[in-house]
């Protein structure tokens, strides 16, 4: 049986990490009673405000609430500011990556990254070529998942850069954990994230069309049915912007504006929770409904920042992933900091003969895919679902990945049976403007169910506060 590293336990049992002791003892002090109240309070109210999400083809009802933990995930001020220097190197490199693809394609002449795996790729846009975007960035907002295996150490898993969510659950989990349990914030010097929102204005704001001082801001969101729409609504508000949907904007005379009760008004940052296919009728599908005909003309001729920008999506492609380290050291000249999971490309005849013969052992998944579909965890699944996946790797070895199966870190989480260890990753948002910056934190998403490996909401995980340490 592997071996995980707990993140409260030395021992995984009794011998309690240094930075956990506090907190282990006002847990031991809590009767049952008291812990069953607070949970089902906090169900409560995350019902109560809307914090939801969909699931599509789920027949017994769309809406969910995300299940949240109450046992923290802590991770130390050392740490966290090797993590935060990792993910401030690999975003810069995948913004300078994707600039660079668009324009003079160093890389590609310096024969690191395939071209076939950039022009070939289904999230490549032409229509990118030569434009230029305000500052040179293209992932402005990233969520880049992390995981931590072996005896402690951390590794990227995947980079979100097309419309990452999740960021509401950070901020909600948070406040929910200050209601429930404040005498716990006295005990601990937590670092805040409740500034997220103001921090993300700024950035937004900073990366506005060359001239425009005093830029207006909104969120772009494909409406209320869309599964991430609590955190669109929820981010406008916060930032104090303007939600709008594709119907609500228009084009006239090379710029975007907003219907408003008191006449158009400009709009010159677009932060768009809209895939890049359903933007612009015009230029990308015919069919769609949620975009903005014109947009993409405006957008060509500098008049309006879209974050993220069209095209990201080549960058975070699970068949570019393997690449980064190498985008690092071409870009930055400097070592990577995070460490990539070790990955198996099926169009390698190598790596393919490798995978189908390991198929077992391996996680496998669709380099397009996300939110936990479209992969086989092989440890986990059966022969039939492993012979079944086979057949559709050897019809299609291009479009998969395979990577070991990652003895991923666990953390004390409350299931039916009470306390127990469960898989769980970490999403921090990284946000790119005139600089760099982060929150001290992210999105802990935890596995419920024993042994799995899965933390996606989609397939069944929760969620848990992340606490930073200052010191």
């Amino acid at each position: 049986m592997p071996k995980f590293f707990n993140e409260m336990y030395l021992d995984g049992a009794t011998d309690v990490r240094d930075h956990y002791r506090e907190f282990e003892r006002w847990l031991s002090s809590q009767s049952n009673k008291t812990i069953d109240r607070k949970r089902a309070e906090a169900d409560l109210i995350f019902r109560r405000v809307g914090i939801t999400f969909a699931v599509y083809g789920n027949e017994a009802g769309t809406e969910r609430v995300i299940p949240f933990d109450i046992i923290p995930r802590m991770i130390t001020a050392a740490e966290w500011t090797q993590m935060q220097a990792g993910l401030v190197q690999r975003v810069r490199a995948l913004n300078m990556f994707i600039h660079d693809i668009y324009h003079d394609q160093n890389i590609v002449k310096a024969g690191i990254v395939p071209p076939e795996q950039i022009f070939r790729n289904a999230q490549y846009r032409p229509e990118m070529q030569g434009i230029s975007v305000a500052s040179d960035i293209y992932a402005h907002i990233a969520g880049v998942d992390i995981v931590r295996a072996g005896e402690g150490e951390f590794y990227v898993l995947e980079d979100n850069l097309r419309v990452p969510s999740g960021v509401s659950y950070m901020l909600e989990d948070r406040k929910m954990m200050m209601r429930l349990f404040p005498e716990l914030f006295a005990k601990y010097p937590v670092a805040p994230v409740a500034h997220y929102p103001d921090m993300l204005l700024d950035n937004l704001r900073s990366v506005a069309p060359v001239g425009v001082t005093d830029p207006t801001v909104v969120v772009m969101t494909p409406g209320m049915y869309n599964s991430a729409y609590f955190e669109h609504a929820f981010l406008a508000q916060q930032m104090g912007v303007e939600l709008v949907e594709g119907q609500d904007l228009f084009v006239n005379d090379n710029h975007v504006y907003m219907r408003t009760t008191r006449g158009p008004k400009r709009v010159d940052v677009i932060y768009r929770r809209i895939d890049d296919d359903y933007l612009d009728p015009l230029a990308f599908r015919s069919d769609s409904t949620l975009g903005v005909p014109g947009l993409l003309s405006v957008y060509r001729a500098g008049r309006v920042t879209l974050a993220n920008a069209i095209g990201t999506g080549v960058a975070d492609d699970k068949s570019i992933y393997p690449f980064v380290p190498d985008m690092i050291r071409f870009y930055l000249s400097e070592e990577p900091i995070l460490n990539n999971v070790p990955t198996y490309q099926c169009r390698k005849p190598s790596d393919l003969s490798y995978v189908l013969a390991n198929l077992p052992q391996l996680v496998v998944k669709e380099v397009h895919g996300a939110g936990g579909y479209g992969m086989l965890v092989g440890p986990a699944s059966t022969t039939a679902e492993i012979e079944a996946f086979r057949a559709r790797i050897i019809a299609k070895p291009e479009g998969y990945i395979a990577q070991p199966t990652l003895a991923l870190s666990t953390c004390p989480t409350f299931v039916e049976s009470g306390i127990a260890p469960r898989h769980l990753d970490l999403r921090p948002f990284v946000l790119s403007g005139k600089t760099i910056s982060m929150v001290p934190g992210g999105l802990t998403r935890v596995a419920l169910q024993e042994g799995s490996l899965v933390v996606n909401s989609s397939q069944g995980g929760g969620t848990k506060d992340t606490w930073i340490l200052e010191n």
